[in-house]
């Protein structure tokens, strides 16, 4: 499952006597689940963990994830990081940015700057592109963490718009989640892959397991690790 780019909880409902439901959430969905619960529903949290152990959850770790996402950045003798993401509200963000402050302690000569969006679309990325072009290029920083891969799209059409600013030459761009779009790329980007179909199929099994479980059902708390995918956008 991937990040999504609106701010609403999705529901899933797996039939149509909605016996069970998976919440793929964005924001604090916890009271909806419990309400769920007490409806006798079973629920599975999906593509977030879940801070209360009474819920099943499935999820990659976002934190190594944007640890990853930095560490490799800094590998390419980058100094100037920015994260491009937001809102911070939303925990995948804070997350994959608490990742990227990690990395960092161990580069103390980088610098790590924080350039905001509304929401975690192209569009949004297409604007803190273009407004890191217009800047005086030793202003500039010279890689760029995106929150999602659909902000690294954006963010690569601002930088690139009336060619002005080279990926990677002048500023490497690294996204998170690897959609399909990523390797489509004008400049194939690299990327922070989650394993999507085994959290799809990992949090059905949880589904159904507790849907067709009695009172002995234990909620489990699974965690996949990411993996990188490095493309054109990062390579030197």
């Amino acid at each position: 499952m991937r990040m999504r780019a609106g701010k609403r909880p999705t529901w899933i409902s797996l039939n149509s006597s909605a016996s069970a439901g998976a919440a793929v959430p964005v924001g604090n969905v916890i009271p909806r689940l419990e309400q769920l619960r007490r409806r006798g529903i079973p629920t599975v949290l999906v593509d977030r963990q879940a801070d209360n152990p009474s819920f099943s959850s499935v999820a990659v770790d976002d934190l190594a994830g944007g640890e990853m996402a930095v560490a490799h950045l800094l590998s390419t003798g980058r100094r100037r990081i920015a994260f491009v993401g937001g809102p911070e509200g939303i925990r995948q963000v804070a997350d994959r940015l608490a990742g990227a402050r990690k990395a960092m302690v161990a580069a103390p000569d980088a610098t790590l700057e924080v350039i905001a969006t509304e929401s975690l679309t192209v569009l949004s990325g297409r604007s803190a592109g273009e407004a890191i072009r217009l800047r005086p290029a030793a202003e500039r920083p010279d890689a760029i963490f995106a929150a999602n891969d659909l902000l690294a799209v954006g963010v690569l059409q601002g930088l690139m718009l009336m060619g002005g600013v080279q990926v990677p030459q002048e500023i490497a761009l690294i996204g998170y989640d690897d959609i399909e779009f990523a390797a489509a790329a004008v400049v194939p980007l690299s990327s922070i892959r989650q394993p999507s179909a085994l959290i799809g199929s990992t949090a059905l099994e949880l589904l159904l397991r507790e849907a067709g479980s009695e009172a002995g059902f234990v909620p489990r708390q699974v965690v996949f690790p990411p993996e990188l995918v490095v493309r054109a956008s990062t390579r030197a």
